[in-house]
């Protein structure tokens, strides 16, 4: 599970990065390239998927039940 999530976090931050790059028109061919909202959008999902990657990575095992 732990792996899992990880991995979830990790394409997250990756589609993020994307999406702001091409807010920023550093990855061209695409509706979104220029478009500022993108870059915003991408910028949260970058923030998001770095979090849920610290609590994926961070959080202790649960403890087995009695």
């Amino acid at each position: 599970m732990k792996g899992g999530l990880a991995v979830v976090a990790g394409l997250i931050l990756l589609a993020g990065a994307v999406f702001a790059g091409q807010g920023l028109g550093y990855i061209p061919g695409s509706y979104m390239t220029g478009d500022i909202k993108w870059f915003w959008i991408g910028s949260a999902m970058v923030v998001a998927g770095l979090g849920l990657g610290a609590f994926a990575l961070l959080r202790r095992p649960a403890k087995p039940s009695p």
